[in-house]
């Protein structure tokens, strides 16, 4: 019951998370639109063709600035994200989430009360996304280490795979709920999902339950069944366990500790983490895969409006097939990596395949709306099945790992820096986007590409690794030695 309830808070936490972060991406085509598209200036003030566009976004260098309004987010969150893991581990995560989905949206909320407070000044909107990229950092490590301590690794893979799928259906909703208002009151875009992720930061702090040993195990005298005999006043459980008044387990209990009193082991160190075997590949190979879903991220519906030729809105509902793709692409990935215990050659695998893919699409992705659909349903889950399943359940594997000799204290921290090195890829994958895009977009599928191989190569370490494991498994069953 308790796995269930943790399961499905941290589940709606970071959607909401997520759900905050995506209308930056599809309020950008309304904040410098096609002006000529929407007739004659009605102000006749002047012979501008940007007279629609919202200050300081209508100049030439607007995608510039588009992309230090990303960067000022994503850096402020990469930063925040190796120090977020440490504090993770040495404070109550309940209070930790919780205050941080708070204080994120409240500076959700601000960035969109611009647009009422009609602000015009550059530096507001990139102070907004600094403090936003820092307190949202308290997401990601608190989640992942509560999911870990209360499932084991049988079928983490799988498990987190279709947990993981919070970040396409926050990505989905946050498209949905800023389309509704970007074209109306772009404002609305953020103020709503600002409230979204508050709401559900105060039902975090309420009902998360953060370790199994935080459950009471022992039945209250009063939910004792009254059948049990006076002369053995001891025998006050059934076959079944502890019993409520329904006569059913109140709390299962198998996942608690046997002896809580045993002293817990110090918190690890940053570079204690980054001596566990694996954290270093997985790291670097995380911050090449999420530069390319993070540039879909923030620049996927603008370029679909600029090569396309779509509404804002008609851009952002078409984006979400791209999370879409990413759902089935995190739960394959989960349940291949289960059956053949290679996280590492599963991902390598799916990378391969998606850099012939991401060409495709830039090419021929626009020739119909059908293909359009099927390529970005197929993209989306060939570039987030990797990241879903390296920033879940590799990061769990290895923040429970053999060497750690039991020490569970470890777990948000190797998330944070496995985290934290893929958001600098996340925070350079749209800088580089706003850079290289005024050249032309395909020097910006280009530059995905590159990243793409650059991500599989760094896996190649473990990948043969796990290859030899394989090899020398199948050798002793057939009574060979591999070599």
């Amino acid at each position: 019951r308790y796995r269930g309830l943790t399961l499905v808070l941290t589940f709606l936490c970071y959607t909401s998370y997520h759900l905050s972060r995506k209308p930056i991406s599809i309020v950008k085509s309304q904040l410098h639109p096609n002006c000529s598209a929407l007739g004659p200036n009605p102000r006749n003030d002047s012979n501008s063709s940007t007279w629609c566009s919202w200050a300081p976004f209508d100049g030439n260098n607007y995608k510039e600035l588009f992309g230090a309004l990303d960067n000022a987010f994503l850096v402020a969150y990469a930063i925040g994200m190796f120090i977020s893991g440490i504090f993770g581990e040495r404070l109550p995560l309940r209070y930790y989430l919780s205050g941080g989905m708070v204080l994120s949206g409240l500076f959700t909320a601000l960035f969109g009360l611009g647009y009422f407070w009609d602000i015009h000044v550059l530096w507001y909107f990139i102070v907004v996304q600094v403090c936003n990229g820092l307190v949202q950092t308290t997401g990601w490590p608190a989640v992942v280490a509560c999911v870990g301590n209360w499932f084991g690794k049988g079928k983490r893979g799988l498990i987190m795979g279709i947990w993981n799928s919070h970040t396409s259906v926050g990505n989905i909703l946050g498209s949905l709920i800023a389309g509704a208002w970007v074209s109306s009151a772009w404002g609305l875009s953020f103020v709503v999902p600002g409230i979204i992720i508050t709401t559900v930061g105060i039902i975090c702090f309420f009902f998360l339950v953060e370790y199994p040993e935080d459950v009471d195990c022992s039945p209250p005298l009063h939910h004792v069944s009254v059948t049990t005999s006076e002369k053995d006043p001891e025998a006050v459980t059934s076959n079944e366990g502890p019993l409520s008044l329904s006569g059913q387990s109140s709390v299962d209990c198998s996942d608690s500790p046997k002896e809580p009193a045993e002293e817990q082991p110090e918190a690890i160190s940053f570079f204690g983490a980054l001596r566990i075997p694996g954290v270093v590949e997985f790291s670097l190979c995380l911050l090449f895969a999420k530069l390319v879903s993070y540039t879909f991220l923030y620049w996927l519906p603008l370029y679909i409006v600029n090569v396309a030729h779509f509404s804002a809105k008609e851009a952002g509902d078409l984006s979400t097939l791209f999370d879409v793709g990413g759902i089935l692409g995190g739960i394959f990935a989960g349940l291949i990596s289960d059956y053949t215990g290679g996280r590492a050659t599963t991902c390598c695998v799916m990378l391969v395949v998606a850099a012939p893919m991401l060409f495709l699409y830039n090419h021929v992705g626009q020739n119909g709306i059908g293909t359009s659909i099927a390529m970005l349903i197929i993209c989306g889950a060939l570039v987030n099945g990797p990241y879903a399943l390296i920033t879940t359940a590799v990061s769990a594997d290895l923040g429970t790992h053999e060497s750690l000799k039991g020490n569970a204290k470890a777990l948000s921290t190797v998330t944070a820096i496995i985290d934290g090195t893929g958001s600098v890829g996340a925070a350079l994958g749209p800088l580089l986007a706003g850079l290289i895009s005024p050249t032309g977009w395909n020097n910006v599928f280009y530059m995905l590409i590159a990243a793409d191989v650059l991500a599989c190569l760094l896996l190649a370490r473990v990948v043969v690794k796990e290859v030899r494991g394989w090899c020398g498994y199948m050798a002793r069953k057939r009574g060979y030695v591999c070599t």
